[in-house]
């Protein structure tokens, strides 16, 4: 692959402030540049403007616009302006905004490589949008790959009916270079959590659990990072049993960083939530890490591959409230332990997750699936041009020759290629 090809990124709205994993991985890749597409903009990062495309405006213009894309495709005018930047694949993020993304590719003839993140293949199906599990078959035979945040994930993904073949596991990566700790960072017995304030992220049982910690440790606090809407609630239980603590909501990146400078510990304790959604990776855990902070949560979802077990951190049984506010209290009163957890996550994500080496590794499967897409297209043309033979009024094979080719393994890809 040469410098500077073209991709494109779709999410059916771009991008939420929480979403700033798919705009560094975009953004990463040496060899590859992003083209923003979606269905609408939406409050949240901020993109390179020359290369972002909204399918559709605000108001009742835009549920019209959409309406028609979900039914017809892009527009010509838009077809036009993405297929004159020769775009090489399209990546969807989550899998119902891959569902959206197939008509994309169709008309611009590229490959679909879609990332399931965690929900689109955890929450059970009666609690998915109706559109996306009658179109998810559509979806697991079109895409060229599904990119798996974590081996949970793709185990989930496979139990969904993806096909094994077309998955494989990719870690996202974090940029080791902004999540760099400060030297001698003066540190406050302090645990921080950072995350949507949703069932699935745990928070009360840490406020339960913090509530324990104080017991022993009054002066330790506990610092929340994040809105959603169980914020009320929350805060609620807090100002009822917590001596110290603060609701600080959405907050930029660099704030978030200061805060794991001044911290101790990361705990954002994440279960399996009654509609069955799951942590799928959490690369907040891995930016943790980074930043030198030991993690405390429980073992759920693909948190354990984001976490080593005693080595960078503890991981307890779901929901054990007990367990977890142990584990933080011997990181708070343990220095010894507490440096050496410390430096093993700061090694652990270098090695691992660094979004340099992870964004090579990305670019080896965006080739790889052009190379096989491109193999697919070309066979596909033999196929038809020996469907055609076939078909010619000179042509004096035995019948049952052309029903068995027909029937054969390629006989889907031959018998598209003709409409």
């Amino acid at each position: 692959m040469t410098r500077g090809q073209q991709f494109i990124v779709y999410r059916d709205e771009l991008l939420a402030g929480s979403e700033t994993f798919i705009l560094a991985q975009s953004e990463s890749l040496p060899h590859f540049q992003p083209v923003y597409v979606g269905l609408r903009r939406r409050p949240g990062l901020i993109l390179p403007e020359t290369r972002v495309h909204i399918i559709s405006s605000d108001g009742f213009a835009g549920k019209l616009q959409r309406a028609r894309f979900r039914q017809l495709g892009l527009s010509r005018r838009l077809q036009s302006t993405l297929a004159a930047k020769h775009p090489v694949l399209i990546h969807a993020h989550f899998g119902p905004d891959g569902c959206n993304a197939i008509s994309v590719a169709q008309a611009l003839n590229i490959p679909l490589v879609v990332t399931l993140h965690g929900y689109d293949v955890t929450v059970k199906d009666d609690m998915m949008p109706r559109r996306y599990i009658k179109r998810r078959h559509l979806l697991q035979s079109h895409a060229a790959r599904f990119i798996c945040v974590s081996e949970f994930i793709r185990q989930q993904a496979i139990a969904k009916g993806f096909p094994a073949e077309k998955t494989l596991v990719h870690y996202t990566g974090v940029d080791i270079a902004f999540f760099n700790p400060r030297p001698m960072a003066d540190r406050s017995p302090v645990i921080l959590f950072v995350g949507r304030l949703v069932p699935k992220k745990g928070c009360e049982y840490l406020i339960r659990a913090m509530a324990r910690v104080q017991e022993v440790m009054p002066n330790a606090e506990l610092v929340i990072i994040g809105d959603g809407p169980l914020r009320q609630a929350l805060e609620r239980q807090a100002s009822s049993v917590l001596k110290a603590f603060h609701f600080l909501g959405a907050q930029a990146p660099l704030v978030v960083k200061d805060w794991m400078n001044r911290a101790m510990v990361f705990s954002t304790p994440s279960v399996i939530a009654d509609s069955g959604d799951a942590e799928g990776f959490g690369m907040v855990f891995a930016e943790a890490q980074a930043m030198g902070l030991p993690v405390v949560s429980f073992a759920s979802g693909g948190i354990p591959e984001a976490v080593a077990q005693d080595r960078t951190g503890f991981l307890v049984a779901d929901r054990d409230c007990d367990a977890l506010a142990n584990k933080l209290l011997l990181l708070l009163q343990d220095a010894c332990l507490w440096n050496r957890l410390s430096q093993a996550g700061q090694e652990n994500t270098r090695r691992l997750f660094d979004i340099r080496k992870q964004a090579a590794a990305l670019e080896d499967i965006y080739e790889s699936t052009q190379m096989g897409w491109d193999g697919a297209v070309a066979r596909a043309m033999r196929a038809a041009q020996r469907v055609t033979q076939i078909d010619a009024p000179g042509f004096q094979a035995e019948p049952r020759r052309r029903e068995k080719y027909l029937d054969g393994p390629n006989a889907g890809v031959a018998l598209s290629s003709r409409k």
